[in-house]
């Protein structure tokens, strides 16, 4: 077969072809009804089955040749909005793409919290930059050659904000940084971004430019994760930054776990103690530190906050100081067969701090309610949805004291809701350990895991009427088969009005 002959093709097809390829693409903008700033990933689809998805800013650059200067509709869907329905049941709208042409869509957030911007990962502000449009940040590409990750981590560390994660996607290869990555930025006091437009994040980064392991072990293969990080003294009054660190073998079994500590003159974590595998009691999540009658203590939320240690050194590292909150006898650990729970003489269960000893969590709760062993007014979790009664079994989150409301507030992701990790409750409590009862969903996903959500407390505004999170935004665990290009196993941005009337349970002061 002879190669195609550009000469056959007529003058009027090749000048029209020319004109699309340097013809400015069509603005698409997609906002927030309630809010009018324009929100990340909204999916809009041709009748042909093309999908553009918004950038951190609302925005499609859309030139897709055929479709231009012509009518042109799309179905619009995005996690936790909406859009009206036209007299068939479409949930879309019909948009003319003139070339260098721009049109603004509207639509409903059914989430209360609001989506803000993706922080990691590659092209970001990309269709805002084919449009011409300034990012508000300094990498709104790639930085740190970085194209996914996975579970933050975050602590204020000699004057700046910094942040770890877990497995890391790069782009010269399908396997990338297992050994946990980190970066730093500034606080907004202090020059940073305000965390309403973005965060400037400057990677630690290995000679081929892209992000490198943060605590490097030699040993067995596997990933290396952290988690727990706190910011203490040493006996020489010096600051530290200490974590604990597990070496993954598979997702539910170590080889091998420890405590490490920041080395400031290499910029990564070196382990410093090993403990036992079955070790009950540690430091781990996202800890918060807390000083009442008790003495001044770090917690350590998962999301209930159950165990602590006190704030210094040498008790952080040490696993015998740490305690937990819990109804088993001193120094039990839980066995669903015969557990040893703790009963003064009337026989009323004695939950209190005791080091060395198991946790009962929900699950835990759950099969001695089932047995019988204990009764559920009994039960020390009793998170719940106010407007159904059913209950919230929460797996990972974070609590934090809130001024605006005078209450501990958590903000948990929920095991088995109506997406697989994809649901964030918000709770609220007069005290550190509860009760923790009543909660509200915030976020939703259709069919998509938000995993690990974190608060991130010095961004609060407004005396904490404002709040600031994010999570890992994936397919894994959802059943989903089709990743979100660019998005997919990345961490995005929300925040969160604490005085919205949806949180009918609010007690803001006057």
């Amino acid at each position: 077969m002879s190669a195609f002959n550009f000469h056959m093709v007529p003058a009027a097809l090749l000048a029209a072809v020319g004109a699309i390829a340097s013809a400015q693409p069509f603005r698409i903008t997609i906002t927030d009804s309630a809010t009018g700033r324009g929100i990340p990933l909204v999916e809009c689809t041709t009748v042909n089955g093309i999908t553009h998805i918004t950038d951190s800013a609302g925005v499609i650059a859309f030139d897709e040749p055929g479709l231009m200067n012509r009518d042109v509709f799309f179905t619009i869907t995005s996690h936790g909005y909406t859009h009206k329905k036209d007299g068939f049941g479409y949930t879309g709208t019909r948009l003319r793409t003139v070339p260098g042409g721009a049109a603004t869509v509207t639509i409903d957030r059914t989430n209360i919290a609001e989506r803000l911007y993706r922080i990691t990962g590659g092209g970001i502000y990309r269709d805002s930059l084919i449009l011409g449009d300034t990012p508000p940040t300094t990498e709104p590409l790639l930085a740190g050659d970085v194209l996914g990750q996975d579970s933050v981590q975050t602590a204020i560390y000699r004057g700046t904000l910094r942040w770890f994660w877990g497995d890391t996607n790069r782009v010269s290869y399908p396997l990338g940084n297992f050994s946990t990555s980190g970066a730093v930025s500034d606080l907004p006091a202090n020059g940073g971004l305000d965390p309403a437009i973005g965060i400037n994040l400057t990677y630690f980064t290995g000679r081929d430019g892209f992000s490198r392991p943060m605590c490097p072990i030699e040993g067995q293969p596997g990933p290396v994760w952290i988690d727990g990080l706190v910011v203490c003294n040493d006996s020489s009054g010096r600051e530290r930054l200490l974590c604990r660190f597990a070496r993954i073998k598979t997702l539910g079994e170590l080889y091998e776990q420890g405590f490490a500590q920041y080395n400031d003159d290499k910029d990564l974590f070196e382990p410093i103690r090993r403990f036992p595998i079955d070790q009950p009691l540690y430091m781990h999540s996202h800890p918060v530190r807390h000083k009442d009658a008790d003495g001044d203590y770090w917690y350590f939320p998962a999301p209930f906050p159950l165990v602590r240690c006190r704030a210094d050194c040498d008790s952080l590292l040490n696993p015998a100081a740490y305690e937990a909150y819990t109804c088993l006898k001193p120094g039990a650990r839980y066995k669903a067969d015969r557990p040893e729970l703790d009963r003064d003489p009337s026989g009323k269960l004695i939950y209190s701090w005791k080091p060395d000893t198991g946790l009962i969590l929900q699950r835990e709760q759950n099969e001695l309610i089932s047995k019988g062993l204990i009764k559920p007014e009994e039960a020390f979790i009793k998170l719940r949805d106010p407007a159904t009664g059913k209950p919230i079994i929460a797996n990972a989150g974070t609590v934090y004291w809130n001024d605006y409301l005078q209450r501990w507030i958590m903000l948990a992701q929920e095991v088995w809701g109506s997406s697989m990790c994809g649901e964030i409750w918000f709770s609220c409590a007069p005290a550190i350990t509860g009760p923790w009862e009543h909660a509200i969903k915030v976020v939703s996903h259709n069919d998509y895991s938000f995993y690990n959500v974190a608060q991130h407390p010095y961004f609060d505004q407004d005396r904490g009427r404002i709040i600031y999170f994010e999570g890992t935004y994936t397919m894994t665990f959802s059943g989903t088969k089709t990743p979100t290009p660019r998005y997919d196993y990345n961490q995005i941005m929300y925040r969160l009005d604490l005085s919205d009337p949806r949180l009918s349970f609010r007690a803001r002061q006057p």
